[in-house]
């Protein structure tokens, strides 16, 4: 495949670096298309002496970088967002074919790692801080950021490159250096970030070690988790793996900034626009075959609209086309693997245990296309909110519709999960989108009026409450994650007067 060849990408390839220099590991990792089921190609897996070696490499190349003037570093990544628009067919075309989300989402991916590049630029001439005034004559009193310095990136497969890019572009032109551990189950996509990266940095005579790439399993997580050279460790992923890397930092008094999992709701209410409604909810719902974190996963309808939204939302699914993502023609293509298949049909049967009624019937697809074993359908149930399974996140194509009266009813059912990630209400009604917004209203990080609740603009802080994390990436202050306030006390006078008045004669 071409986009493979201008990529770099070989059959088999090194997955150790820190920078242009790619390092011996141990074992390797396979990558295999959900798309075909066949393998693309092999990249070497961090073992441990790897692993140190990047590490020590990243924190020297810390102690130049760090000098760099903040403008100066926005211009090398202002190149690197050069260097990924030159790629973007090829990486969106690889982005799309080792996950399996569609060509167009493959392409925005990119598209969102180009963004942060300019967001980041601008960003570096932004780094403020504070003046005050003293309460003692003659002294000067501000607030200044530093950088932290290894900042450590778990990312996770369904946004192969993206997600890594909000936080290492920011992170970058902070002053920091960034080690990243990519999913081992799209490991090729971040090998090419780092070979076009690499160009870049060498281009401006940046030491290596400011971006660095290991590749590994849950282990390879742990090392970065527990290492106390690690001030921040960024982690993309399910709730069980950020309790365990939150926990781990926690233990040494590191920092840890955890996007984990969601279980999103479209309240639909009796004032939508249901044509809108609807193209909301179903993207929201099957785009990436519901592999999002901010997936649309329940839908709460007014009783008023309810059999006749209902009747709408059956009635498109109909019409999804589900096949290669690389065709711009289908909608929805595969799960990551097959273990997501069987965790998707374990929802299906626990949904129906527990007494929820489909309207349209989820399954595997078989034949001609769908060899890999990874299609399946997008399907719906009706359910009542308190069922277990309608409580957790299943990364999967499953859409749980339930029933309201009062909005207060509504958000009470959405709110009710204990994740916390993103929410929206469809109304025309500006006292019901005033109240969702209210304090009274949505608990999410992120709550929409008349857009869904996936997707999210690189301007605004991404991240959730609950066990979504807490944690907040991209754009508004996120920045500040990946530094360290100081707060400064300047004497320009001849005394040395204590606070508070206090008197101290010698």
């Amino acid at each position: 495949m071409d986009f493979l060849k201008e990529l770099g990408i070989l059959p088999q390839n090194p997955g150790v670096s820190t920078g242009a220099a790619w390092l011996p590991g141990g074992g390797e990792i396979v990558s295999f298309s959900p798309v075909d089921g066949q393998q693309i190609a092999t990249v070497t897996a961090t073992d441990a002496p790897a692993y140190e070696a990047v590490i020590l490499t990243a924190a020297k190349a810390f102690e130049h970088w760090r000098t760099v003037p903040a403008p100066q570093r926005g211009e090398v990544v202002r190149q690197i967002g050069e260097a990924l628009r030159e790629k973007k067919q090829a990486l969106g075309r690889l982005v799309s074919f080792e996950m399996g989300k569609s060509l167009q989402e493959g392409l925005g991916e990119v598209q969102e790692m180009i963004d942060i590049c300019d967001f980041a630029v601008g960003l570096s001439r932004q780094l403020y801080g504070l003046t005050m005034h003293s309460e003692r004559p003659q002294h000067r009193m501000y607030e200044q950021w530093h950088p932290l310095g290894i900042v450590g990136i778990i990312s996770a497969f369904n946004f192969p490159v993206a997600v890594w890019s909000w936080n290492a572009m920011l992170a970058m032109v902070c002053g920091n250096v960034c080690v990243w551990k990519p999913s081992e189950k799209t490991p090729l996509s971040a090998v090419a970030c780092q070979h076009i990266i690499a160009g870049v940095l060498q281009r401006n005579n940046v030491p290596e070690g400011v971006s660095c790439l290991i590749n590994g399993g849950a282990e390879t997580g742990r090392l970065l988790a527990a290492d106390e050279r690690v001030p921040l460790v960024s982690a993309t992923g399910s709730t069980v793996m950020g309790r365990a890397v939150g926990i781990t930092v926690a233990g040494r008094f590191g920092r840890s900034l955890l996007e984990l999992g969601g279980n999103n709701a479209i309240i639909v209410s009796k004032n939508a626009d249901l044509d809108m409604a609807l193209i909301g909810s179903v993207f929201g719902a099957a785009g990436t075959a519901g592999q999002r974190c901010t997936t649309t996963r329940r839908l709460i309808i007014h009783e008023d609209v309810y059999d006749r939204f209902r009747d709408k939302l059956v009635h498109a699914y109909g019409q999804l086309r589900i096949g290669n993502p690389l065709d711009e023609a289908n909608h929805v293509g595969p799960l990551i693997d097959k273990a997501a298949v069987d965790t998707y049909l374990r929802a299906i049967a626990a949904c129906r245990e527990q007494g929820g009624r489909f309207l349209v019937e989820g399954g595997v697809l078989e034949g001609q296309g769908y060899e890999s074993g990874c299609y399946v359908k997008p399907c719906i149930a009706e359910v009542q909110p308190q069922f277990p399974v309608v409580q957790t996140e299943t990364f999967a194509p499953i859409l749980y519709l339930m029933k309201y009266s009062t909005l207060e009813e509504a958000v009470a059912m959405q709110n009710d999960v204990p994740q916390g990630l993103s929410s929206a209400i469809m109304t025309m009604d500006l006292r019901e989108a005033e109240y969702f917004l209210s304090a009274a209203g949505s608990d999410c990080g992120i709550a929409n009026v008349n857009i869904g609740t996936s997707g999210a603009e690189i301007g605004g802080a991404f991240g959730g409450e609950k066990e979504t994390g807490g944690g907040r990436e991209s754009g508004s202050d996120a920045w500040k994650a990946y530094m360290r306030r100081q707060t400064n006390t300047i004497n320009y006078g001849t005394r040395l007067p204590l606070a508070q008045g206090i008197q101290f004669n010698l």
